[in-house]
């Protein structure tokens, strides 16, 4: 299947693509409102909330334009290069979860993106009043997968 293709008729299987599916697929991050599914030989990820799909998104924009500096970045139009983009979603999404809940701040993983975010509005109502310097925190401290070298054989 060529790439175009496979474009077109993945935006016609997914009707509403989570917004975090990078981070849901490098497995570092989960979601009960996620829904994963098969295309070819790749999988996606689906939102079944379309209220919750607004709050990701929303969240997301707010956690690219606070990242910004810490990214290197002058301006945010939209989704970041693959590497800067999983360091957004998986380490705010980090951040937010251990602000919200004091005992999983060490945690690799975030166990339910839509919990954590409802957590925080319960604690700060909307989402413009988080305290991003800390999410922010979350993006500067993210590693993502180590490259591993290029192995010569000499032999």
């Amino acid at each position: 299947m060529e790439e175009d293709e496979y474009r077109d008729t993945y935006n016609t299987v997914n009707n509403r693509r989570c917004v975090f599916e990078k981070a849901i697929s490098s497995r570092r991050c989960n979601c009960s409102k996620s829904q994963r599914f098969h295309l070819a030989d790749r999988e996606g990820i689906s939102c079944k909330s379309a209220a919750g799909n607004a709050l990701c998104t929303g969240l997301l924009q707010l956690m690219r334009n606070n990242g910004r500096f810490a990214l290197h970045l002058t301006s945010v139009q939209g989704p970041l290069p693959h590497a800067k983009e999983i360091r957004v979603q998986t380490g705010g999404m980090l951040g937010l979860q251990g602000l919200v809940y004091s005992d999983k701040k060490e945690q690799t993983c975030v166990d339910d993106i839509i919990a954590t975010i409802d957590a925080a509005l319960q604690r700060y109502e909307r989402l413009e009043d988080m305290p991003f310097d800390i999410i922010v925190q979350g993006i500067v401290k993210f590693e993502g997968r180590k490259k591993h070298p290029h192995r010569h054989d000499d032999s």
